[in-house]
């Protein structure tokens, strides 16, 4: 997607050998015409594909999550929760995640009432990298007797592993950029 490309070459920025920040645009400060043309991209991506929801994890893919279900004609979005939660209640989907950028190992949670079985769902997350986050979630799926339709990514670090094994496992994968390599804190990105 050529304007997620152009924002993560103007505004991202390559921390050592594997940290891409695109704070500015994407996961802290949000820019919403470009979230909503990715959500746009994404229902592209999945043509002909019936959704029945979106799955995402707290917090950074809600953003785009939700302009990919405005996209798909108003589809329920919902968002695994990192942790406990009193209000969440103990009738939950559980999976364990380990976050690459915070360097920790979260439960995340989604309760059973908002995964109903047979629903066809769609990830979108902000960042693939070792793919983690997705198979948490493509798990809480399984356990639900839900069907993954495919996994939508904003940024995919194509020179971490988590793309490549989630392809050759069958799950399709749709980034929208994806970074090849961080040169002198330059982001390359492929066909580039």
């Amino acid at each position: 997607m050529e304007e997620l490309k152009e924002a993560i070459r103007t505004r991202g920025i390559g921390i050592g050998m594997d940290v891409v920040k695109v704070d500015s645009f994407l996961n802290h400060r949000i820019d919403v015409d470009l979230s909503t043309k990715m959500g746009q991209a994404f229902r592209e991506a999945f043509k002909g594909e019936d959704i029945d929801c979106i799955l995402t994890v707290e917090a950074s893919g809600i953003a785009v999550a939700i302009t990919t279900a405005q996209a798909f004609g108003n589809v329920p979005v919902i968002f695994a929760k990192k942790g406990d939660h009193k209000n969440v209640g103990s009738d939950v989907y559980t999976a364990d995640v380990f976050s690459f950028t915070h360097g920790t190992m979260n439960t995340v949670r989604v309760s059973r009432k908002y995964l109903p079985a047979g629903s066809r769902v769609l990830i979108i997350d902000d960042f693939l990298a070792n793919g983690e986050a997705i198979e948490g979630l493509r798990s809480i799926v399984e356990q639900a007797g839900c069907t993954l339709v495919g996994a939508g990514v904003c940024v995919e670090k194509g020179f971490q592993p988590g793309g490549e094994k989630l392809r050759k496992e069958g799950v399709k994968v749709v980034s929208l950029a994806i970074v090849d390599a961080i040169e002198d804190g330059h982001v390359i990105l492929r066909d580039d």
